[in-house]
């Protein structure tokens, strides 16, 4: 099991408590310098891959490895080899922002010159200079985010594992999140991200593995992804009656609205499915066009069979380290 420029390998994965399968037969494999985003509803089996592969918890079975380092064999050089950003925030809320890095660098044991320079230039990064010296429990929770990002980033690993980073942010707080994990990618930094979330695998991923029941159920990019659950079309407006009429006769399986001068035509998105819509249509006819595709709530029920809020209210189901 070796792939060039794989940053994680995993093949036959499984975990179980008792009689509950947690995992039950994963492979993926994530390219170095690239986002593999795995998404899936609560319960799902997300973070415990995380847990397994950071080296938190063991795997019952599986052939593992992460940054080059096999996990059972060279747990210890996995750990020197990667950052882990948790569900649940890691800084201390008594210390300063100041203190929560210098304590990651001392445990990373740096050296004081090092140490100060990593501090200095991640409170800078993060926009967490003119708060380095208030206690964390004065932070905002965007703030709090950004600092525990920070204290995983502040030995600079080349893979990052972030285990819903976004959850309970708001939009502003989600976006800063996503620019800094693009600048670490860009870097040359691998990510694997774990979110309930579409839209944010949709901004950051280069491929996602969906998870339902233990099992990775689908994989592709996010396009890839949306043109495999029904719902997507194309809505054309037309100038007139008469090219409307001669579009639906052409397109039985669309639906006309007179009305509004519109035709809608199923389809998946795809560049070859929108070149046969557009097939036989009239250009001088044709005012303009949009093309929809399935959105979260399509993806989640088509690929696990619940709809995303339904998922989002659920309780985690996962056995923590």
């Amino acid at each position: 099991m070796t792939h060039d420029n794989a940053a994680i390998e995993v093949v036959g994965l499984t975990k179980s408590y008792g009689d509950h399968s947690v995992l039950d037969g994963v492979d993926l494999t994530v390219p170095e310098g690239t986002v593999y985003a795995l998404l899936g509803p609560n319960g799902a089996g997300k973070t415990t891959i995380v847990n397994i592969l950071s080296t938190l918890l063991t795997a019952d079975e599986g052939e593992l490895r992460v940054a080059g380092f096999d996990v059972r064999r060279e747990p210890g050089g996995v750990r020197a080899a990667i950052g882990v950003t948790g569900q649940f925030s890691a800084i201390d809320e008594l210390l300063t922002g100041r203190e929560n890095l210098r304590l990651m660098a001392d445990l990373a044991h740096l050296d004081r010159a090092t140490a100060t320079a990593a501090v200095t230039g991640m409170l800078e990064r993060f926009d967490l200079a003119d708060a380095a010296d208030r206690g964390a429990q004065t932070y905002s929770g965007g703030m709090k985010r950004r600092l525990d990002l920070a204290m995983t980033l502040i030995t600079r690993p080349r893979l990052i594992f972030l285990d819903e980073p976004t959850t309970g942010l708001d939009p502003r707080s989600r976006r800063e999140l996503w620019a800094i994990v693009r600048e670490q990618v860009a870097d040359g930094v691998t990510v694997l991200l774990t979110t309930q979330y579409l839209d944010e695998a949709d901004h950051l991923a280069d491929r996602i593995g969906v998870l339902d029941g233990g099992r990775l159920v689908a994989e592709g990019t996010a396009a890839e992804l949306k043109r495999r659950v029904p719902g997507g079309h194309v809505s054309v407006q037309f100038t007139d009656a008469d090219g409307l009429a001669a579009a639906a006769a052409a397109h039985p399986d669309a639906s006309a609205d007179l009305d509004a001068l519109t035709l809608q035509l199923p389809s998946d998105g795809s560049v070859a499915d929108l070149r046969r819509v557009l097939d036989g249509l009239d250009d001088d006819r044709v005012d303009g066009l949009t093309v929809e595709t399935a959105d979260l709530d399509d993806v989640f029920l088509a690929l696990t069979g619940h709809p995303a809020a339904e998922q989002s209210a659920r309780t985690d189901l996962e056995v923590p380290a």
